[in-house]
């Protein structure tokens, strides 16, 4: 298992390898994932304190600490195990300014190409350095380790470019369910409820409902964004706060502008960004007395708390997420897979008036049906799901399933055996047909888990 962590189409693989020593020292008991996901939240915590001596003043030092620390915006990457990858990647780039702020240059190089090996998301940071740094020294000295910097995010950037694109189901990119232009459109306002929750923290979702608007209503959103960044420039010869300011509008813009994914929001990816922007608000505020600062750190810490009770289960996670998002069929289908057969059904027969077109639905009804011993009924689902989606390998394989149970193994074959044809990686598919002693070779593109390999 540990040589598959290497593989040349593997993004984060330093975030894969801290799984994997999870994986050895503790199983999948879900208690060690999440120590260490708590673990690396006070070290980037401790990092931070030590980065920002250089740059604030004690009172705005800790201001800024404690809001990065227990901001809600910072509960889903604790509380979301597969958030370890914005986790770590922060933590190394916070040693990576770190070092910067002491002169160590190159090992601040080092410690930003790891965070790469952790999460691609950070590609921005040695802009953020420019920004910051720069116009304090303007030392020649520092321009070939920022060019270093640059050169790592440029090749990081087109290593995810060829990795998505070769990757099936990637969900970004060009396998996206979005166009760049339709997601580059949507991030104006995306970028706005991100601000607009870090001062007024509330709405908080694990899955937003952001519905694609006309175009003019992006561009609107965007030109406000840009007027934010050059008020805070304004304020530069008065206040630090606008650069500050700026820093966080640039560790956002990776995935909150043209690289289109799936997911037009996600929480989790104002981890980093919040260096920047809890230092603004700790400059702005280091005038104010820490005493009546008191009730809004322990608002703060109150509705962190609240957050994480919210992912203490499955069901109450989608719930929750359902409630905010209630056009939203996913987290409907998140939901059913977390409830009891019967209530899944109901909640899926509601997501199935909403979006009577959406393959997902008939889908996971099948499956439901299939827990429950019902395979006639999840073969007429399954029917459904390829009515709406022909060329899906998962649906033929789910119906050939369907079939197996009700004892028609020749025609069940021929729907693995047509998975197969259309993605030749179906795993599932690979595995029925073995069961059924027929021979289907394994495809070394194919990236199996050893576990899977040696299930066949």
């Amino acid at each position: 298992m540990a040589g598959e962590l290497w593989r040349p189409l593997d993004i984060r693989p330093l975030t894969y390898l801290t799984f994997w020593i999870n994986h050895q020292l503790g199983g999948e008991n879900p208690a060690g994932y999440h120590a260490v996901n708590l673990v690396l939240h006070l070290i980037a915590i401790l990092l931070l304190w030590d980065a920002l001596g250089r740059f604030l003043s004690p009172s705005a030092k800790l201001i800024a600490t404690a809001i990065f620390a227990v901001h809600p915006f910072q509960a889903e990457p604790v509380n979301y195990i597969f958030a370890r990858s914005t986790l770590l990647a922060t933590v190394l780039c916070l040693a990576s300014f770190g070092n910067w702020s002491r002169g160590r240059h190159w090992w601040a190089v080092a410690c930003f190409g790891a965070a790469l090996l952790a999460k691609e998301e950070c590609v921005a940071f040695p802009v953020f350095l420019l920004l910051l740094a720069l116009p304090l020294s303007r030392k020649s000295k520092e321009l070939p380790p920022i060019a270093a910097m640059c050169a790592l995010s440029f090749a990081a950037g087109l290593r995810v470019l060829f990795a998505v694109e070769n990757t099936a189901g990637s969900g970004a990119g060009g396998q996206a369910a979005v166009t760049w232009q339709a997601y580059f459109s949507m991030q104006g306002e995306v970028i706005l409820r991100y601000l607009r929750m870090l001062l007024l923290p509330w709405g908080f979702t694990v899955d937003a409902d952001f519905p694609i608007r006309a175009l003019w209503l992006g561009l609107l959103a965007w030109i406000t964004v840009l007027g934010l960044a050059v008020l805070a420039w304004r304020t530069l010869d008065r206040s630090r706060a606008g650069i500050w300011f700026l820093g966080g509008l640039v560790l956002l813009l990776p995935s909150s502008s043209l690289f289109p994914a799936n997911d037009l929001a996600a929480d989790y990816r104002m981890y980093l960004p919040m260096l920047g922007f809890a230092a603004c608000i700790g400059v702005l505020l280091e005038r104010v007395r820490l005493v009546y600062l008191a009730p809004v750190f322990l608002l703060l810490i109150f509705l962190s708390f609240v957050r994480t009770a919210t992912w203490k289960t499955e069901e109450s996670l989608w719930t929750d997420a359902v409630e905010k998002a209630p056009a939203k069929v996913r987290p409907r289908i998140q939901l059913a897979r977390a409830v009891e057969p019967a209530r899944a059904l109901e909640i899926l027969e509601q997501a199935k008036q909403m979006a009577p077109e959406d393959p997902r639905i008939p889908s996971e009804e099948g499956r439901i049906y299939l827990t429950l011993g019902r395979p006639a009924r999840a073969l007429v689902e399954f029917g459904r799901t390829l009515a709406l989606e022909p060329r899906s390998a998962e649906a033929l394989n789910n119906r050939g399933a369907a079939l197996l149970a009700l004892n028609q193994k020749d025609v069940a074959i021929q729907d693995f055996k047509r998975a197969l044809e259309i993605d030749p990686c179906q795993f599932n598919a690979l595995s029925n047909l073995r069961r059924l002693g027929v021979s289907a070779p394994v495809p070394g593109q194919c990236k199996f888990t050893a576990g899977q390999l040696a299930g066949l």
